[in-house]
């Protein structure tokens, strides 16, 4: 294991060029992108007209009364793709306010572990001082110990076995 994924964990670069294929890929597998160009279907309400010809009273009235509806089905129908759009705009703006958070916590994140790296430097570099410091009290207790035997053995004329 490299010592990125012993830090971070993760696998092999392979898994990083599979995210990067994955970041590649559209937010939904409907969305209209460059390799996803939709259906160029349209709104047709009443068949072409192929040759000229007489319209009746009847037909001329019901076409009549279709525009109509038609007209106020396309009014209400901009006004729909219009807040439709809206809420694409204010999505699109979560969605890259969200990716900025991310971006933030992860180049925080990074920050973290160098100044906890940084710190695990530092206490390793105290080792060789603790060390000297053990040294020093073995061998004040060793001094200490030492003199104590001298001071019996004057005092009391013993050894100690």
């Amino acid at each position: 294991m490299g010592t990125m994924t012993t830090l971070f964990g993760g696998g092999s670069s392979k898994d990083i060029n599979s995210k990067s294929k994955t970041l590649g890929k559209a937010t939904d597998a409907t969305v209209i992108t460059p390799l996803n160009p939709g259906k160029f279907s349209s709104v047709r309400s009443t068949p072409i007209v192929e040759a000229p010809r007489y319209f009746t009273k009847e037909e001329t009235d019901a076409m009549r009364a279709l525009a109509k509806d038609k007209t106020e089905g396309a009014r209400q129908a901009k006004r729909a793709y219009k807040a439709l759009s809206k809420i694409e705009e204010a999505d699109a703006k979560v969605h890259k306010s969200h990716r900025a958070y991310e971006s933030n916590v992860a180049t925080n994140e990074l920050t973290k572990k160098r100044a906890d790296v940084k710190h695990a430097k530092n206490l390793h570099a105290l080792r060789p001082g603790y060390a000297r410091l053990g040294i020093g009290l073995e061998k004040a207790q060793s001094d200490a110990t030492a003199r104590i035997e001298a001071i019996r053995t004057k005092l009391l004329g013993e050894v100690k076995q």
